[in-house]
């Protein structure tokens, strides 16, 4: 096994023999995935050494202040569908998606949720005919962040409307540049458009561009869907999170600060740091394979402490946090949960518990997959989808 010396040695004589200022930063980007050095867990030849995944630490460590890959601009391509190729792509597959998703060259998008099934994912209506080779596919989605930045998204699809809802579905990769695409922006309460929905009108994809086995929808999603919870709800220090901005905050106007608010401000950041470890843990759960439905509680507790904090800074600054006169349309470049301003940041907080599952339904995941708590009577698992009704 790779162990944390020989991925330091590695990365050392990377540096040693790449000197970003002599590199355009994609080249340097490109011969950092080519030298394993990208996702240091995944296998060789895929950007990485086949290392355990608590050592990317050490690599990226060592290379701070290097060219980065803007994460915040990619980050469904990193949290999501990286972990999914991985785990049901074909070598092809791999060896064509990873590569450029890392890099950044190819922004990726998730193709999940429609007008019709926004909580009830397994509910969807989005159909794909096989022609052949290729898939044909009609259908609407809606939410979709960086669908107007996006060469590839994922996508879930139901395949047979006779089966059962969660039998029914199959999971591809969509081609964003096919004629039949078209994206639209849907203004978010801030007034830019991170989000969209996405008009899917005889799609054509190939057979290769499936991922996993026809029907296997569902359990293909359910890896996205948990790596998408943690990618969102474990992060790292308070100081990096609303909580970090509140904090500059409060140390930059201490004429405003009271016994009341220091009170209510130390106990989010104890729930910060409570997050944090509990962060920490869901991330060494990873080392043994695919995140669990833990994540589903990660998630909830960021939403929550995103809206809570961003309400206090408001609160904090008075009539300073209540200013917010940005409302400029504009298509967002990637998804900034922090953002430009208090103003900014409580109504952006507002999608934390609506993006990447609902509040509600992660209750209901934490509750019977993580507490073991009697499920919800469910009369509509058994019946075929297309005698459900909508």
């Amino acid at each position: 096994m790779v162990d944390a010396t020989t991925v330091r040695q590695r990365a050392e004589a990377f540096l040693a023999e790449h000197d970003p200022s002599g590199l355009s930063p994609l080249d340097w980007l490109r011969a950092r995935f080519d030298a394993g050095l990208a996702w240091v867990h995944f296998p060789e030849g895929l950007g990485g050494l086949g290392a355990p995944r608590d050592l990317q630490g050490v690599v990226d460590q060592l290379f701070r202040g290097t060219p980065d890959n803007n994460p915040g601009r990619i980050g469904i391509g990193l949290g999501m569908a990286a972990p999914t190729i991985l785990a049901y792509g074909t070598e092809e597959q791999k060896k064509r998606f990873l590569r450029p998703l890392w890099t950044g060259e190819e922004v990726w998008c998730q193709l999940f949720s429609e007008p019709g099934a926004g909580s009830d994912l397994a509910g969807l209506a989005t159909r794909a005919v096989r022609d052949g080779d290729d898939w044909i596919v009609d259908g609407q989605k809606v939410w979709t962040s960086s669908a107007h930045l996006a060469r590839w998204g994922i996508l879930v699809a139901r395949h047979d409307p006779d089966l059962p809802k969660h039998r029914g579905l199959t999971y591809f990769v969509c081609d964003m540049e096919d004629p039949g695409v078209e994206v639209r922006p849907l203004r978010q309460i801030t007034g830019e458009a991170e989000f969209n929905e996405v008009f899917l009108t005889g799609v054509r994809l190939g057979d290769d561009l499936r991922l996993g086995e026809v029907g296997d929808g569902w359990r293909v999603a359910q890896t996205t869907l948990m790596n998408e919870r943690v990618a969102i709800g474990a992060s790292g220090s308070p100081r990096r999170t609303m909580m970090g901005v509140f904090t500059e905050a409060w140390q930059a106007r201490p004429d405003l600060r009271s016994h009341d608010l220091h009170r209510r401000a130390l106990e989010l950041w104890v729930q910060g740091e409570v997050m944090r470890l509990t962060g920490q843990r869901l991330r060494e759960q990873l080392l043994a394979g695919h995140p669990g439905p833990e994540g589903s509680g990660m998630k909830l507790l960021f939403a929550r402490h995103h809206q809570e904090v961003s309400a206090l800074e408001v609160e904090f600054l008075r009539e300073d946090g209540l200013t917010y006169d940005d409302w400029t349309f504009r298509r967002a470049d990637g998804v900034d949960f922090l953002g430009r301003g208090a103003g900014y940041r409580y109504l952006r907080a507002k999608g934390n518990s609506i993006e990447g599952g609902t509040s509600e339904i992660l209750r209901n995941i934490v509750a019977e997959r993580v507490l073991g708590l009697p499920a919800e009577p469910r009369t509509d698992v058994a019946a075929p989808w297309k005698d459900l009704p909508r």
